[in-house]
């Protein structure tokens, strides 16, 4: 029933805004300037306890960036970021074998949203990533070396989100971002990552979590 749908949305509203006053965040993400929907994420992992003492991520697509977290809730690193070349907040069926062979179709190219328990290991040509769906390909990884390198590199600079759209889907970062920041965060051990929608409320990511 679709006033049930906007009852959830606004109860997930009314969450968000009561988390706002009861979560403190830590004064060195607010100094990034977040969006307000990466702010409210973050104040909603903080009341609900979500990220169960792990070391948590919030990745705003609108803006393309990655805000990291240890498990104190202490901001230890903020990057642009590369993302999916087509926006929607869905995960393709099929995806994951597709992104192997290199077939992928334009429209296949999303970064899904929602929240992802991380698993560290290594995609098949043993580069160390960080899985969010193994099964779909999905992960967080460094900017790799290649024919798109300096592009991409470039791409990281620039100062509108819009340009940083060229991935198959997985969130690139960059090289020394990984090594500081990612792997010694991730790479040991598990944690939680929030893709933040582009095509829907936050609120209604909220209420399925």
């Amino acid at each position: 029933m679709q006033w049930k749908s906007s009852l959830a949305v606004l109860c997930a509203a009314w969450t968000l805004a009561a988390a706002a006053v009861a979560a403190p965040l830590d004064p060195a993400f607010e100094r990034q300037r977040p969006s307000a929907d990466a702010r409210a994420m973050a104040e909603w992992t903080l009341r609900n306890g979500d990220a169960r003492g792990k070391p948590f991520v919030i990745v705003d697509k609108k803006a393309a960036r990655l805000y990291a977290f240890n498990a104190q809730a202490q901001l230890v690193g903020a990057t642009p970021v590369i993302l999916g070349s087509t926006p929607g907040d869905h995960t393709v069926p099929g995806v994951g074998d597709r992104a192997q062979t290199g077939t992928l179709a334009a429209n296949e190219r999303t970064t899904p949203a929602g929240r992802f328990e991380t698993h560290p290991g290594r995609n098949r040509d043993g580069e160390h990533v960080i899985w969010l769906d193994y099964e779909a390909a999905f992960a967080i990884h460094r900017l790799r070396p290649g024919r798109t390198q300096q592009v991409r590199a470039a791409r990281l600079e620039s100062s509108s989100p819009k340009e940083r759209r060229l991935s198959l889907g997985c969130v690139v970062v960059p090289v020394q971002f990984y090594l500081d920041v990612v792997e010694p965060l991730l790479g040991r051990k598990r944690g939680v990552v929030y893709v933040l929608p582009e095509r829907r409320p936050l609120g209604q990511l909220i209420t399925e979590l």
